[in-house]
C-alpha cells in the first residue's frame, strides 16, 4: 500500500534546508487497505500536505522553530528506526534442555519492527517446514506493532506530521481491522494459506518503505531502497490484496453462521448490523479503489525513477 508523499523526501538544496525547520511529510498509507486509495491519489497531487502546518511555522518564532524541527526529526527517525528493525532477545527456553535443541535457539523477537516479524517466520517456516502455526506464532509481535502503528496518528494530531489525520486515520484502522477483527477474531482461517501472503506482503512492504523513511530523515538514501521503494509494490501489492481479499472471504462462512459481531432486531436501541454483510461490502470497495491506487503509484514511479512529467487530463 503506498505512501505517496515520500517523494517530497528526494529533493535536495532548498528543500533540505526547508526540512531543518520541519520535518518531511510522511504520508503512511497502506496499499491494500480498503477506502485509502481515493484520497491518498489526491493527497499527493493536490499540494496539499503540510501547507497549513507550513504557514502556522512562519508565524513562530525562528528559535521555536528549529526546536520543534530537530525534536521531530530526531522522534521521527527512532519511530522509522524502530518500526523497520524493532529489536531481540534470547529467552531462556521453557521445559526440558532438550527442547532448546527442538525449537531452535530460543531467540524471540521483542518490540514494533516489521524485521523482528519477518526473522520470526522464516525461521519458524525452516524450523516447521510448514504455514500452519505460523500466525499463531507470530501474532503477539504482529497484533504489538500493529497497535504500535497508531501512533501515526498521533503524528498527525499533534503536526509534527502534517498529513490528513482522517486519511493516516484510515489506513491505520484498515490494518487494525485485519489484524483483530479478521484473523484474530475467526481461529478457524488463521492456518489459512492467504494469511501467509497478505503478512508477507505487509512484511516486505513495511521494512521497506519504513527504511525508505528512515534514510530520507537522515538525508541520505541509498539509491538501492529507492529503487525497491518503487518497484517491489508491483508484485507486493497485489499478494497483499489477493491475501487479504482471501482471508476475508474464508471468514464468510463462519462469520455467516455464528452471526458473530452482528446486531439483530428487535432491541431496544432499534438498529440492526450484520457482519456478514459489511464484509461483503468490504470486498467489493477493493474493485473500483484499489486500481486507483496502483495505477497512481506506477505514475510516482515513472516520476520518481524516471524523471518523467506525468500530466493528467481532467475527467
Amino acid at each position: 500500500m503506498g505512501r505517496l508523499t515520500e517523494v517530497a523526501a528526494l529533493g535536495s538544496g532548498a528543500r533540505a534546508a526547508r526540512w531543518a525547520g520541519s520535518p518531511p511529510t510522511l504520508l503512511l498509507l497502506s496499499p491494500t487497505s480498503p477506502g485509502c486509495a481515493a484520497t491518498m491519489a489526491s493527497s499527493d497531487e493536490d499540494g496539499t500536505n503540510g501547507g497549513a502546518s507550513e504557514a502556522g511555522e512562519d508565524r513562530e518564532a525562528p528559535g521555536k522553530r528549529r526546536r520543534l524541527g530537530l525534536l521531530a526529526t530526531a522522534w521521527l527517525t527512532f519511530y522509522n528506526i524502530a518500526m523497520t528493525a524493532g529489536y531481540a532477545r534470547r529467552e531462556a527456553p521453557s521445559g526440558p534442555p532438550r527442547a532448546a535443541v527442538r525449537g531452535g535457539s530460543g531467540l524471540r523477537g521483542r518490540g514494533p519492527g516489521w524485521l523482528v516479524l519477518a526473522i520470526a517466520m522464516v525461521r519458524f517456516y525452516m524450523e516447521k517446514g510448514t504455514h500452519r502455526g505460523l500466525y499463531k506464532s507470530v501474532q503477539k509481535t504482529l497484533k504489538f506493532f500493529q497497535t504500535f502503528a497508531l501512533l501515526e496518528i498521533v503524528h498527525c494530531l499533534i503536526g509534527i506530521v502534517p498529513t490528513s489525520v482522517l486519511v493516516t486515520g484510515v489506513q491505520v484502522s484498515s490494518r487494525i481491522f485485519m489484524v483483530w477483527l479478521i484473523t484474530h477474531s475467526i481461529k478457524p482461517i488463521q492456518n489459512e494459506e492467504s494469511v501467509v501472503l497478505f503478512l508477507v506482503a505487509w512484511t516486505v512492504t513495511e521494512i521497506t518503505r519504513y527504511s525508505f523513511y528512515t534514510f530520507s530523515l537522515l538525508d541520505h538514501l541509498p539509491y538501492f531502497i529507492k529503487w525497491a521503494r518503487y518497484n517491489f509494490f508491483i508484485i507486493l501489492y497485489p499478494v497483499g490484496v489477493a491475501g487479504e481479499l482471501l482471508t476475508i472471504y474464508a471468514a464468510l462462512p463462519y462469520v455467516k453462521k455464528t452471526g458473530m459481531f452482528s446486531i439483530r432486531l428487535p432491541n431496544k436501541y432499534n438498529v440492526s448490523f450484520d457482519y456478514y454483510y459489511f464484509l461483503l461490502i468490504t470486498m467489493a470497495s477493493y474493485i473500483p479503489l484499489f486500481p486507483q491506487l496502483y495505477f497512481h503509484m506506477l505514475r510516482q514511479r515513472r516520476k520518481v525513477l524516471h524523471g518523467e512529467v506525468i500530466v493528467e487530463k481532467d475527467d
